[in-house]
């Protein structure tokens, strides 16, 4: 799990929750809760951007099934953190279906991805991604930038990664996760962010 094509973003306990969930796997308790304080931040972000409020509540039934499905994981930590956030979306999207809540429908998705220019909006931006504030404008955005911001920033996935999570090409969710953030640098008003220029790479989903 956690691997791509492209270079994979590192996590600065990538190794600490490997070895965790290493642990954890041969009946470690005290590691399960080295595991669960490394990961439950950045997935309750991310569940709070998929069902606001109801994020605690999701976020326990996605523990449930990731300590019972634990042993079934092959990986490292990286892949760990792919992995348990595969389970909460699938956790998220049936509390919506129950709730009779349809998300809300991506955009098609276009063949020209907008690359960034020297100054990345993605590192520009990244600061002001752990405030409540800035959650409710993640889920202001179309539920594809939504959705590739929150894994990316909040859970600190890879393209290829987020895109194993959401069922999609990783150029798909690079174009949704630049866009997204593009957007939230502008509401934000981080400096250097602008749309001079982009050079264009054609990428089909």
């Amino acid at each position: 799990m956690g691997r791509g094509g492209d270079t994979r973003r590192v996590h600065a306990h990538d190794g600490e929750l490997g070895a965790a969930v290493a642990r954890a796997q041969e009946g470690d308790e005290a590691a399960f809760t080295i595991m669960y304080r490394l990961v439950q931040p950045g997935l309750l972000g991310y569940l709070r951007g998929l069902v606001g409020d109801d994020a605690e509540d999701v976020a326990s039934d996605a523990w449930l099934e990731i300590a019972r499905d634990l042993g079934r994981f092959k990986g490292d930590g990286a892949g760990f953190r792919g992995w348990s956030a595969t389970i909460a979306r699938h956790r998220a999207l049936d509390h919506l279906r129950r709730q009779k809540v349809r998300p809300r429908s991506s955009a098609l998705e276009q063949d020209v991805l907008d690359l960034p220019g020297p100054h990345s909006t993605h590192d520009q931006a990244l600061e002001s991604l752990s405030t409540e504030q800035a959650l409710e404008l993640v889920r202001g955005l179309p539920r594809d930038q939504a959705e590739a911001v929150l894994l990316r920033v909040i859970v600190g996935l890879d393209a290829p990664s987020a895109a194993r999570v959401l069922g999609k090409r990783p150029g798909a969710v690079r174009t949704a996760s630049y866009r997204g953030l593009r957007r939230l640098a502008k509401q934000l008003g981080v400096a250097g962010v602008t749309d001079d220029g982009p050079r264009t790479l054609g990428e089909s989903k």
